[in-house]
């Protein structure tokens, strides 16, 4: 196999692994051989990786110990997707045939995957978070009435492992953050004091003739500290800030201002500002207690605290109930809160997040990008597309091509089209439009925003739009560029004008270059029918666009609805891509090798239920990850303490 330098990708000896691990020997219902596995990396990678300067600075004959096996599955992941997808060996080299390379990865990832998960599928780590940036927001939003932000202030939040910002493994509580949340709780409480509404609503008891103000308050806080601990509070959890109160009161302060020092600290208290559960000192997994498991839903699918019926059904430790379950799960998804799910999930994924923000188009060569209602408009239009999959339980497949999306009409503008909206109102809201067939916005590949985010500011990428394809959708990202790659020569005056696609084949003669973009540069000139704004374009340099396109194992294919041929070919790559996706964002914190085998289980519902939206959901809710906590003495095999990255164990 070929790979660029520095790439992860190793080679490992079959033999060495069929020692390891002998329940993989050759029996009447696995004829693939360990011996089998030998001669094909023989014949078809090896001939690349070993000698004295090996492809990619990769000598296979180093990866032959159990030590370097375990300590590198992402690297074996890494050659199960490109032998399954036709990227090795690479172009030039006789490739095997379709049955023997299919054979030879389903052995290598049912290798792999026992490895993982011959200890039985784990819950895996569930550290205390504080709170992000966002779910500050909102559950101050939703415990008090208000709707400020008050996390204005905070810092932003760093992404973990999966991409994602509520990963536990990056919610530490600095300085900066502890002084940061004590003025979003100032706020919040001047907010709550300073409007008459919000005080009666927040302080609904009041002191009076029969009711003294300990009394009062402790009636304040027997309602307002198990909605903000997420759980039951003892009396002497409640002490602590009933004797703050009573303080507060001594000196001289009145009813509403000692109140607004209990509630400070209340917002800043561990139990409101971190996300944690009892502990398991079992060694053996357990299931979550029904508390603990409302959070867990609820910061999943609305990003915020539990409301009053996922409380009410905990206390009767009925919410793990299938059927109960059930209802919850398609009650959430339709509630307005859910957006906030979506958005910030669906943002990260895709990367969409960075318009405006890293990203921001050039403003001389794209003047309509200043209008504030298009910008808002090509933002939210991929956010509501897999809003709709969701909340109506469509195909995930829509991802790849569909029969609708979602358009405004000075977004139908930008387009270039013009169709009837799914429903009558305001033209400015964005509404569900039917696509006639053939039409090529449906889809993600569609949507200006991806579209955007994958270009230069002033120009088109096919390199980053194929980059972005392998890696959002597909999840088989190419390695980190080589050092001291030169740029692209752009066009000066003066010269004969060359088309991009003209001066990236004068980049990748090189062959240290080639390799990744024969991966990647087809898929993005199969786009560049789309500018940097997603508009539709014909020529460019003045030239007429060539956008046919040819994949290393030989896949040929002309503009955007026939890469969408092609990706739905491979659409397993993407819904398994979408469900780690999904299970890193839902457990909040980087998967393991052990996750890869959840993914697997949720692979295989998927299928069965024709890849509806709320499948995925579902079964990443009923998971043991999601529902179970590890024991005190993790019961996990060796590979599950290697981190991996979210395509781990795709297939």
């Amino acid at each position: 196999m070929r790979r660029m330098k520095n790439s992860s990708m190793v080679v490992v000896s079959a033999a060495w692994i069929a020692a390891a691990f002998p329940v993989l020997a050759q029996t009447p219902a696995q004829p693939f051989s360990p011996a089998d596995a030998t001669k094909f990396m023989r014949t078809y990678c090896q001939a690349c990786h070993q000698g004295k300067t090996p492809a990619g600075d990769l000598d296979t004959t180093k990866y032959n110990t159990k030590e370097s096996f375990l300590e590198r599955p992402d690297q074996w992941t890494s050659i199960i997707n490109r032998v399954k997808n036709h990227e090795m060996p690479p172009k030039g080299i006789k490739p095997p045939s379709d049955d023997l390379r299919e054979q030879f990865s389903e052995w290598a990832h049912s290798s792999l995957r026992q490895a993982a998960c011959a200890g039985g599928i784990q819950p895996g780590p569930a550290p205390a978070r504080r709170l992000n940036k966002s779910q500050y927001r909102l559950t101050v939003r939703d415990l008090l009435g208000i709707h400020i932000d008050v996390s204005a202030a905070l810092p932003a939040d760093g992404a973990g492992g999966e991409g994602f910002d509520n990963a536990a493994e990056t919610l530490f509580l600095s300085p900066i953050h502890a002084e940061k949340y004590l003025e979003a709780a100032h706020l919040a409480s001047a907010t709550v004091l300073g409007d008459e509404r919000n005080r009666k609503l927040v302080f609904f008891a009041r002191p009076s003739a029969e009711m003294k103000p300990e009394a009062a308050a402790r009636k304040i806080l027997d309602s307002l500290l198990p909605r903000a601990f997420r759980r039951p509070v003892t009396e002497l959890e409640k002490k602590p800030f009933v004797d703050l109160f009573l303080s507060s009161q001594k000196q001289k302060e009145s009813f509403d201002e000692s109140m607004g020092l209990v509630l400070r600290a209340i917002l800043i208290s561990p139990d409101f500002l971190f996300r944690s559960e009892p502990i398991n000192n079992s060694p053996e997994p357990r299931i979550i207690d029904d508390y603990s498991f409302a959070s867990r839903l609820s910061y999943f699918l609305w990003g915020t605290m539990p409301d009053n019926i996922l409380l009410d059904i905990a206390s009767t430790g009925k919410l793990q109930d299938p059927k109960i379950l059930d209802w919850q799960i398609a009650r959430m998804l339709r509630h307005p809160k859910a957006i906030d799910f979506v958005e910030s999930f669906t943002e990260q994924w895709l990367e969409t997040r960075n318009l405006g923000r890293s990203f921001k188009p050039d403003a001389q060569l794209f003047p309509t990008y200043s209008d504030d209602e298009l910008r808002s408009d090509i933002r939210y239009q991929p956010i509501m597309f897999f809003r709709e999959l969701l909340v109506k339980d469509l195909s995930l497949l829509n991802l790849i091509d569909s029969d609708f999306t979602f358009t405004t009409r000075k977004l139908q503008k930008h387009y270039g089209i013009n169709l009837p909206m799914d429903r009558q109102g305001n033209a400015g809201m964005p509404q569900l439009t039917k696509l006639p067939e053939g039409n090529d916005r449906g889809g993600i590949l569609g949507m200006a925003a991806v579209l955007a985010i994958s270009s230069h500011p002033h120009r088109t990428s096919p390199v980053l739009r194929g980059k972005w394809v392998l890696d959002a959708m597909l999840g088989t990202p190419p390695p980190p560029a080589p050092p001291n790659v030169p740029a692209l020569k752009e066009h000066h005056d003066g010269e004969a004008p060359k088309t991009l696609r003209e001066t990236l084949n004068q980049h990748r003669a090189d062959p240290v270059c080639a390799s990744c973009h024969n991966r990647m540069d087809p898929i993005g000139f199969a786009l560049e029918n789309y500018d940097v704004l997603g508009r539709w374009r014909d020529q460019d340099a003045g030239q007429p666009l060539d956008t046919s396109a040819e994949l290393p194992d030989g896949t040929k294919f002309n503009g955007p609805m026939e890469l969408k041929k092609v990706l739905m070919e491979r659409k397993d790559l993407m819904m398994h891509r979408v469900a780690s996706k999904m299970l890193g964002y839902a457990l909040g914190r980087g998967l393991t090798l052990n996750d890869s085998c959840t993914v697997d289980e949720i692979m295989a519902e998927l299928k069965k239920n024709d890849y509806k939206a709320q499948t995925l959901v579902r079964q990443i809710v009923l998971s043991m990850p999601f529902r179970y906590q590890s024991g005190a003495v993790s019961s996990s095999v060796a590979p599950d303490k290697k981190r991996l990255t979210a395509n781990a164990g795709e297939r």
